[in-house]
């Protein structure tokens, strides 16, 4: 079965008890956009999943089927799949919208993984530190970062057991050679559950939003033998520049650019050796904790490692 089908069934299958829909139809949908509009594939399957929604007037969380596999949070690489998962709530944190009711930590034997829930879908606030098996939750991704989102169909049982979270992290160190574009002040999707950063003021699922600042740095560490991809957050970029994400904004007001933000970062921290830890997600290091070592590196080498890159 081609990759086109296969999507155009599983669609099909999520909207059976909705709307009448037919697998060919939904394919020859995906294959116009995909081969007609050039339309990578995993966008097709959002704007035609979209406009199967507006069609039988759903929100997306209402989507949810059951039969779905159970799976380890490690195992969770695609985006927008429904899957069952049994996992401790290692970490809870306060939201930051109103739209949230619970954000946090997940861990099994495998890893650990951000988790949502939503206002509107009404669920048991979940305790730190209990364990849960979760029925019907739907995966998320951006920028190789997964996460899994609870809905209004999500099952919760609490279990009497416990579980020993695995250590998914990894730790690099070497001098940072290049920041890399999409670093320094940043726009995402205000959108409820999208966070992604928008390119020229377009999410690739919602379309041109308006989009709320950010901070990030994606850095490139070298320890002389390998290269690291690493993405600083949010606090961690302020921890490293000292800039906030306040002065970032009028920096850029005074310049009426945002790019002297990244250039400023790219003045203080290039050169400078730091050890990273954090989980390995795709090809990137999410920094959790960040240590700026003493050795300084060769400026001319570390030019010359950036300007190949």
């Amino acid at each position: 079965m081609s990759d086109l089908r296969t999507h155009a069934a599983e669609i099909a299958e999520q909207f059976s008890d909705h709307l009448d829909v037919d697998a060919d139809d939904v394919e020859e949908r995906l294959q116009n956009l995909v081969d007609e509009y050039r339309v990578p594939v995993d966008e097709a399957r959002r704007s035609v999943v979209n406009s199967y929604l507006d069609e039988a007037d759903l929100e997306r969380d209402e989507l949810g089927r059951g039969g779905n596999d159970e799976v380890h949070l490690a195992d969770i690489d695609q985006d927008e799949q429904w899957v069952d998962i049994t996992a401790k709530v290692v970490e809870l944190w306060e939201p930051r919208s109103e739209s949230i009711s619970q954000v946090g930590l997940l861990g099994d034997e495998s890893g650990r993984m951000k988790f949502v829930s939503f206002t509107t879908s009404e669920l048991p606030e979940l305790e730190e530190g209990a364990v849960y098996r979760l029925g019907n939750v739907v995966t998320d991704e951006y920028q190789g970062n997964f996460s899994v989102k609870l809905n209004r169909t999500t099952s919760i049982e609490e279990l009497d057991e416990e579980i020993e979270v695995g250590d998914d992290s990894t730790t690099v160190e070497g001098a940072l050679v290049d920041i890399q574009s999409g670093s320094g002040l940043i726009k995402r999707c205000p959108e409820e559950g999208c966070t992604r950063v928008l390119q020229n003021g377009r999410c690739n699922e919602h379309g041109n939003v308006e989009g709320e600042f950010d901070l990030r740095i994606k850095g490139v560490l070298d320890d002389g033998d390998n290269v690291h991809e690493v993405i600083f957050g949010r606090e961690m970029t302020e921890e490293l520049t000292g800039i906030s994400l306040e002065e970032a904004q009028e920096m850029a007001m005074d310049a009426l650019d945002t790019t002297v933000v990244v250039d400023e970062m790219r003045t203080d921290l290039v050169g400078m050796y730091y050890r990273v830890s954090g989980p390995e997600l795709g090809r990137y290091v999410l920094a959790d904790e960040t240590d700026r070592l003493n050795e300084p590196a060769d400026a001319e080498a570390v030019l010359i490692k950036a300007r190949s890159i």
